[in-house]
């Protein structure tokens, strides 16, 4: 009896263990999702050495990534799979932006461990004085001061940067030689900011492409193998980074190769998907999205806290309920219900909607004329979130935004095949 009992008690604690196993590696994939440079002090760090082995594998399978870890931090080179889509980035971050990213971190690489926010200032106005760069930049008003700063407090958030004394913003409003900041350069996570397969570095002129559809091509393309099974395994890495990284995947957006592969693959795909990373697969005719439940894993969340959210939400239901009147009348979705529908349109939903919630926005959101604002902030969101897609001043709905119809519940038997809820085909 003691024997039997001791068989069923290891069989329970290694049950347990499998359990924690599988809950810590799904922790460090959505870690790894959502920051893809993780410095030491990161919680999920220490997990994500225990886990390093089987998530190289995994994603290495599965999207083609490469996962390094190290003692100073974890690197996952992410590479998008839509390459074409300009909503990514960080917040706030425009291409002068970007182009001040680059330069700090060209400064840095070659920088003494220790740098201080204004040699890192006088050495970036060297490089950005380079004729064939064509960028202009000083330190003399305060508002380029600010956007060094910025720059170094992305690169503070990153990891790349430590400071060790000193205060940006004084920086920023006095100017003078006694505001500085010191940083010590974190070598490793420095030379993890580059994610491209390629180093832009590497062209020669004659070579370099010219345009920059082609520059982003060149700085991610990757060796596919000249066999049926190397094209396979590229168009399954294609699509897993897209459903991965995209709020949904659109079949229309796919060419025909990989839309074909798609439909064949996209049940199993999901499936592994979702185990792995703690989602849920939500199917519809038009594509899949793999819905992270906890509103953790994304960048920018519907709905939220906040008057823009909740402006947002609001006009997702707007443009949700003409999508539900259109599927009633047998309407095509694809195009406006009757007439199309302006950004004037939705400003107009949104001064009419400000009279029943105007008392929960803030202060500026309700004053006259800022719904025209409210409903560019609100757009702008919802093509972020491939909701809606905005041409020449018409905004037009997208299959996805039907969850935000609301309308009286339907209540079905779902499919075996089904993964999660499945929206109505429309």
């Amino acid at each position: 009896m003691k024997a039997a009992n001791g068989s069923n008690d290891d069989r329970g604690i290694g049950l347990l263990q499998q359990r924690f196993q599988r809950e810590e590696f799904r922790a460090c994939v959505r870690a790894l999702l959502m920051t893809p440079l993780i410095g030491p002090g990161h919680e999920d760090f220490a997990a994500i050495r225990r886990q390093a082995e089987a998530l190289r594998e995994w994603f290495s399978r599965e999207t083609g990534w490469i996962l390094q870890v190290e003692r100073e931090g974890a690197r996952l080179y992410k590479r998008p799979g839509n390459l074409t889509d300009t909503t990514r980035g960080i917040a706030g971050y425009d291409r002068r932006r970007y182009v001040l990213l680059c330069l700090a971190c060209a400064v840095l690489e070659r920088a003494d461990p220790q740098i201080t926010l204004r040699l890192l200032g006088e050495r970036l106005l060297e490089l950005a004085a380079e004729p064939t760069l064509d960028f202009s930049f000083a330190l003399e008003a305060q508002h380029e001061r600010r956007e060094l700063v910025s720059v170094c407090r992305t690169l503070l958030i990153l990891g790349v940067l430590h400071r060790v004394a000193g205060d940006e913003e004084t920086f920023v409003q006095a100017g003078g030689d006694q505001a500085d900041a010191l940083y010590d350069v974190q070598r490793r996570m420095l030379s993890g900011m580059l994610a491209a397969v390629r180093g832009p570095s590497t062209w020669t002129p004659e070579e370099a492409p010219a345009t920059l559809e082609e520059r982003l091509c060149a700085l991610v393309g990757e060796h596919v193998a000249d066999s049926e099974e190397g094209r396979r395994t590229a168009l399954r890495h294609q699509l897993a980074r897209r459903l991965l990284d995209d709020p949904v995947v659109y079949v229309e957006t796919l060419d025909p190769e990989a839309r074909a592969y798609f439909f064949n693959q996209r049940g199993t795909m999901a499936a592994r998907l979702c185990d792995a990373a703690g989602l849920v697969a939500e199917q519809r005719a038009e594509g899949l999205a793999l819905v992270d439940e906890a509103g953790l894993l994304t960048d920018l969340a519907v709905p939220a806290e906040g008057t823009d959210a909740h402006v947002t939400l609001l006009v997702a239901e707007y443009l949700g309920a003409g999508q539900r009147q259109r599927r009633a009348g047998g309407g095509d979705m694809a195009q406006a219900s009757g007439r199309d529908i302006h950004e004037h349109d939705i400003a107009g939903f949104l001064h009419e909607a400000k009279a029943q919630y105007g008392r929960y926005w803030r202060k500026s959101a309700r004053e006259p004329g800022a719904e025209r604002e409210l409903a560019a902030i609100a757009i702008e969101r919802l093509e972020k979130l491939q909701l809606a897609v905005r041409e020449a001043g018409v905004v037009r709905p997208l299959p996805a935004l039907a969850r935000f119809a609301l309308g009286d519940a339907e209540i079905r038997d779902a499919p075996a095949a089904d993964f999660g809820f499945r929206f109505e085909p429309t």
